[in-house]
């Protein structure tokens, strides 16, 4: 064309900004501006869409240069496309920086921020959002995305209560038969160690597709129940639902949760043979911690060597746990160097290697280990917890002492300990890492913030009150003991989620039965 208008370029842009080289689209839109023409709103959020695919931010924010330039700075489109730009590229403050300038937010706007908050660990914020949007500085109507956004949020954070409001929201406003939403609500139930909900949904939906039939086995395989999850399965396929490679993600985490080898094993060659699924590294990882989780730590490595795929920094990460598990530090070790060789290696790894070493008493090792992560910065993630209450997420770290109760909360923690102590409770020294003396492990174990949480539930609820924890690290040994004793002497369940799996503590029992 000798003559191409801006809407040539618009055209041509949008195709480049869906295709394999989205870079194309800015090479195209430097060009037209080169010639004189003048981009309009929708050439720029096509550009910025080209951005986003490829995350590229400097571009971005360029193409924000020529929008004010342009005179487009009350465009609200155009500026959600601008958030979602920054949003994708981890610049949390820009976006909330352009979203409060924005002239008119509508749902859309309102969606992206919350989209914004959960990609950028401001979670609880997300929640915030939801009665922010529809005040009457705003009167901005949630929308099924929205809902969508906000149980994504809920199952984060373990935050049951709010997640019964969006669940609310959704009957009211008539959102109930959409079906990703009901695979959503069965997810966040079932994360939020609600199974008796997630059943419930699940059973009401006209519908079940292989996305509901797969969430409900990872809801059952997360809470521990691997013979259900396999049950499910069994009914999936009597139903007629083709199994997908997710199904298979959650009946093989099912069997590795739950122990269940030779069910694993069976699955992972009917994956392969009756159903013809390629295995991909989640697979292969499920398979090395089933396989490490029983002891079979020279097998789980030979699968990690054979695999046809290349493996990860997260299944060597898997295997790595197996070690620490059953005091195989010369695996363990080889296991580092192979993360080193990824150049893969985290503040958790070494955690997990110190882990080792104190468990076989090689202070030595510990002290190198230490060493090196001070040379190398690194540093280790604190362990957080969060109980909700009342819909409002309560946090709290090791030896906390930001909350407004926290006088309350460690008299209340340490009248708990005297009477689980009566009760036979015995701290576990050996979850303490650091080479000190027993009286000063005791005391640092003592506040973990698990017990934290477990006191606040304790100080604000009623006795009986089921209490709902969760932790972004792997419980250790002497909290798992503390909360198995602590359901038996309160007379209270607990459910905690840590990072990898649940645990559903009753009557001096936990649900994982110990291998976990």
């Amino acid at each position: 064309m000798s003559n191409p208008f801006v809407s040539h370029y618009n055209t041509m842009i949008r195709a480049y900004s869906f295709s394999d080289s989205p870079q194309k689209a800015l090479f195209l839109y430097r060009d037209m501006r080169r010639t004189g023409i003048a981009a309009n709103p929708l050439t720029s959020s096509f550009v910025v869409k080209s951005c986003i695919k490829f995350l590229y931010l400097l571009g971005g924010v360029q193409v924000h240069c020529n929008i004010f330039k342009d005179g487009h700075q009350s465009d609200s489109l155009l500026l959600t496309a601008v958030m979602d730009l920054y949003s994708n590229c981890q610049k949390y403050d820009d976006a909330c920086k352009v979203f409060d300038e924005m002239p008119q937010k509508d749902t859309v706007a309102w969606n992206v921020m919350i989209s914004c908050c959960i990609r950028n660990n401001r979670t609880r914020d997300a929640l915030n959002l939801f009665d922010v949007m529809q005040t009457e500085r705003y009167e901005c109507v949630p929308d099924d995305v929205t809902c969508l956004l906000l149980l994504q949020a809920c199952a984060r954070l373990n935050a049951l209560e709010f997640g019964e409001r969006i669940h609310s929201y959704i009957m009211v406003h008539g959102y109930g038969g959409a079906l990703n939403l009901c695979s959503s609500l069965i997810s966040m139930y079932s994360r939020c160690g609600c199974l008796d909900k997630a059943y419930d949904v699940f059973m009401g939906m006209k519908n079940k597709t292989v996305v509901s039939w797969s969430a409900m086995i990872s809801g059952l395989a997360v809470n521990g129940y691997g013979r259900e999850a396999i049950e499910a399965f069994e009914e999936m396929l009597r139903n007629g639902v083709q199994p997908d490679d997710h199904t298979f993600t959650g009946v093989l985490s099912a069997c590795s949760h739950s122990g269940l080898l030779d069910e694993g094993v069976s699955f992972f060659d009917r994956m392969i043979s009756e159903f013809g699924i390629t295995p991909a590294i989640h697979h292969y990882g499920c398979m090395v911690d089933l396989l490490g989780r029983a002891g079979l730590l020279d097998k789980a490595y030979q699968l990690i060597t054979s695999m046809e795929v290349k493996s990860d920094s997260t299944v060597w990460r898997t295997l790595l746990g197996a070690c620490r598990i059953h005091g195989h530090v010369t695996l363990g070790e080889q296991v580092i160097e192979h993360l080193i060789e990824l150049k893969a290696q985290e503040a958790g790894d070494y955690v997990l290697l110190l882990n080792l070493y104190s468990s076989a008493g090689h202070w030595e090792k510990v002290a190198e280990v230490r060493k090196l992560m001070r040379e190398k910065s690194i540093q280790t993630t604190p362990g957080c917890c969060t109980i909700e209450l009342k819909g409002v997420v309560h946090e709290f770290v090791v030896d906390d002492n930001s909350h407004s109760r926290k006088v309350e909360i460690y008299n209340t923690l340490d009248e708990i300990n005297k009477q689980l102590k009566i009760a036979g409770y015995v701290v576990e020294l050996s979850s303490e890492l650091h080479k000190i003396d027993d009286k000063e492990k005791g005391y640092a174990l003592s506040y973990h913030s698990e017990k934290l949480a477990i006191a606040f539930g304790v100080l604000v609820t009623p006795p009986g009150t089921t209490l709902r924890v969760a932790s972004n690290l792997r419980i250790c040994i002497d909290c798992h003991n503390f909360l198995k004793l602590f359901s038996a002497a309160y007379n209270r369940d607990v459910i905690l989620r840590d990072h990898k799996r649940f645990h559903h503590f009753r009557r001096g029992h936990c649900s994982c039965n110990d291998y976990w």
